[in-house]
C-alpha cells in the first residue's frame, strides 16, 4: 500500500469523512487514492481560502474535523486567512498539504517554501511526514490533535515521494482526549464571589453558548442576579424562540464600556477576557472596567458547561423560568434601511436555520433584531479576517444537511472569496445569500470617523467599490447561482420567501 492510500484510510477510520480540496500535482497520489478508497466526500473549492473557510463552517456545525487538501506552501498561504478565523473559533481542522518530493527539494524548485513556517501561526500541531511507512500514524496523530479541546488546527505536510512510497499501513485511530475539568476549588471561589451580591457579569464562550450550556447559565443568573454576556463575535450561538436570549458586547468601544460600567466582577466561562477589536489613541483596550476583578471559572480548553453545572449546584440554583419572547414583527415595508432589513430578516428566518453573519457595518444590528426569531444558530466572524461568509456556508450546509443556511454578506468582503458561489452551485447546497451592496468599504469610513477624520480624495477612492459597480446578479449567474435584486423591503421579503421554499443556492442583492 502506498503512503497516500494509508493516509486516506486512516483519516476515514478516525472519523474524518469529508475533504475540502484544491489539489495540485504534488497531491495527485492522494486524490488517486480517493478513487480506490470509498467513503470520503470530496468537495472542490476554486480558491484555498474557500477550502479552509468551508472546513471552518463544517467544524462549527458538527464539532468534528474535515480534512483540507492544499497544494504546497503557496496553496496553504492562500488559505491562511480563513484558517486564522478558524483558529479563533476553535474549529477542529486537519490540513493535508502536499510538498515537492524530499529528494527534489534541495534543488530549490519553484514551489519550495517554508511550509511549516506558514502553518505554525494558525496550527496547534504541525508535522512534515518523513516516511510512507509512518504516514498513517502521522494522520492518526493529526486527527487526535485537531480534536483536542477546545478544537484545534493540525497541519500535516506530505512530500510527494512519501505519498507514492510503498509500505504504508492503516493506523489505529487514537482516543480523543477529554476536555479538562474546572477545579472544584475554583467553582467554590466563584460561588463565594457571587454570593456577595456585588454587580457581576458572566461571559460565556465555546459550548456554553449552545443549548446545553445556556439554560444552566440562566439558572445561575436568575439565582444571583448577575448578567450573562457573550463577546462581540462568537463561533456559534443557539438562539431564538424557546432559547435563552443572550446579548453580545457592542462593537463600539464607548458602548461596550458603558454596557459594563459599574461591574465589580467579571467571570469567564470558556472564554478569554474580551477586548476591543482595534486600538484607539488614549483609550484602553479591555471592555472590562479598570476596577473590576476578573475570575476564570473555565478556560477555553476546559469544559465550560460542566463548570457551569457545578457552579449551579454549588449555588443551589433552582430551575430557571421558561423563556418567553415576543414574536418578531412582520416583514417591513418600504426602503432598504438598516432597521427595516433586520426586521424583515427576523420575521422570515425559518426554524433551525443557520445564519452566518458577515454583515460588517450595515448588518451590525441584525443580531439584536433577530433574538426572537424562530430557533436558529448564529455563526459570527471570530477572527476579523474578511471573506468568511460565503465559504463557511458551504461547510455549514454540508455539516447540517436539511437546514437552510442564510448568509448576511457585505459586498466588499464577499469579493475576497466569491469563488465559493461556484461550489455552492456545484454541490446544490441550500444557501440563501443576502449581499448588502453599499458598494463601499463602510467599515473603514466608520473607523476613520472614530479617529476624528473623514475620507479625502485619495482615501475616499480606496474605500469606494464603484466605478465600475459590482453586479451581483451577473456575478452569481456566472457561478451557476440563481439571483435577483431587491430594491425595497417588499421585494426582499418576496425573494427571501421564494429562496427558502426551493432547493439549492440563491443570492439576493440588496441595493442599500
Amino acid at each position: 500500500m502506498i503512503g497516500a492510500e494509508s493516509l486516506v484510510r486512516t483519516l476515514l477510520a478516525s472519523g474524518v469523512d469529508t475533504c475540502f480540496a484544491n489539489p495540485g500535482t504534488s497531491e495527485l497520489y492522494f486524490i488517486s487514492a480517493l478513487d480506490r478508497v470509498p467513503g470520503m466526500r470530496c468537495v472542490l473549492g476554486l480558491f484555498e481560502g474557500v477550502v479552509t473557510g468551508a472546513a471552518d463552517g463544517y467544524a462549527r456545525m458538527t464539532g468534528r474535523p474535515a480534512a483540507t487538501l492544499l497544494h504546497c506552501g503557496p496553496g496553504l498561504a492562500n488559505g491562511l486567512s480563513s484558517l486564522h478565523n478558524a483558529r479563533r473559533a476553535n474549529s477542529p481542522i486537519v490540513n493535508v498539504v502536499g510538498d515537492t518530493a524530499s529528494f527534489h527539494r534541495p534543488l530549490d524548485p519553484a514551489l519550495t517554501a517554508d511550509t511549516e513556517g506558514f502553518a505554525r501561526p494558525v496550527s496547534a500541531w504541525v508535522r512534515t511526514a518523513s516516511s510512507a511507512v509512518n504516514l498513517g500514524e502521522d494522520g492518526a496523530v493529526a486527527v487526535q490533535a485537531a480534536r483536542t479541546s477546545p478544537g484545534r488546527i493540525a497541519t500535516l505536510i506530505v512530500p510527494a515521494d512519501i505519498s507514492w512510497g510503498e509500505g504504508g499501513h492503516v493506523a489505529t485511530p487514537l482516543p480523543v482526549p477529554a476536555a479538562p475539568q474546572a477545579a472544584p476549588g475554583t467553582v467554590k471561589q466563584v460561588a463565594a464571589i457571587l454570593r456577595r451580591g456585588e454587580p457581576a457579569v458572566i461571559f460565556l464562550g465555546g459550548k456554553a453558548l449552545l443549548a446545553e450550556g445556556l439554560p444552566v447559565a440562566s439558572r445561575i443568573a436568575a439565582a444571583c442576579g448577575v448578567r450573562l454576556l457573550a463577546q462581540q463575535s462568537n463561533a456559534r450561538i443557539q438562539r431564538g424562540q424557546g432559547r435563552v436570549p443572550l446579548e453580545c458586547v457592542p462593537y463600539a468601544m464607548a458602548l461596550a464600556q458603558r454596557a459594563l460600567a459599574g461591574t465589580r466582577h467579571v467571570i469567564l466561562a470558556g472564554i478569554h477576557c474580551p477586548v476591543a477589536l482595534f486600538a484607539y489613541p488614549n483609550q484602553r483596550g479591555s471592555v472590562c472596567p479598570n476596577d473590576a476583578e476578573v475570575h476564570v471559572l473555565a478556560r477555553p480548553e476546559q469544559d465550560a458547561v460542566q463548570a457551569l453545572k457545578a457552579l449551579a449546584e454549588e449555588l443551589h440554583a433552582p430551575a430557571a423560568p421558561a423563556v418567553s419572547l415576543s414574536a418578531p414583527p412582520e416583514p417591513a415595508r418600504g426602503p432598504l434601511v438598516r432597521e427595516a432589513v433586520g426586521q424583515t430578516l427576523a420575521a422570515l428566518i425559518p426554524e433551525e436555520a443557520i445564519v452566518i453573519d458577515e454583515g460588517v457595518s450595515f448588518g451590525a444590528g441584525f443580531y439584536g433584531q433577530t433574538q426572537a426569531s424562530a430557533p436558529h444558530d448564529w455563526l459570527q466572524h471570530t477572527g476579523a479576517s474578511l471573506g468568511m461568509g460565503l465559504p463557511m456556508a458551504i461547510g455549514a450546509a454540508l455539516g447540517a444537511p436539511g437546514r437552510r443556511v442564510i448568509v448576511v454578506q457585505a459586498d466588499g468582503s464577499a469579493m475576497y472569496t466569491v469563488q465559493a458561489l461556484w461550489t455552492q452551485a456545484r454541490e446544490r447546497l441550500d444557501v440563501t445569500t443576502l449581499v448588502l451592496a453599499n458598494r463601499k468599504y463602510a467599515i473603514l469610513a466608520g473607523e476613520l470617523a472614530n479617529l476624528g477624520g473623514q475620507p479625502g480624495p485619495v482615501s475616499g477612492r480606496l474605500m469606494d467599490l464603484g466605478n465600475p459597480e459590482l453586479n451581483w446578479v451577473k456575478i452569481a449567474n456566472g457561478m451557476g447561482v440563481e439571483a435577483a435584486q431587491a430594491q425595497d423591503c417588499d421585494e426582499l421579503a418576496s425573494l427571501l420567501t421564494h429562496s427558502l421554499g426551493r432547493r439549492g443556492p440563491f443570492l439576493i442583492e440588496l441595493l442599500i
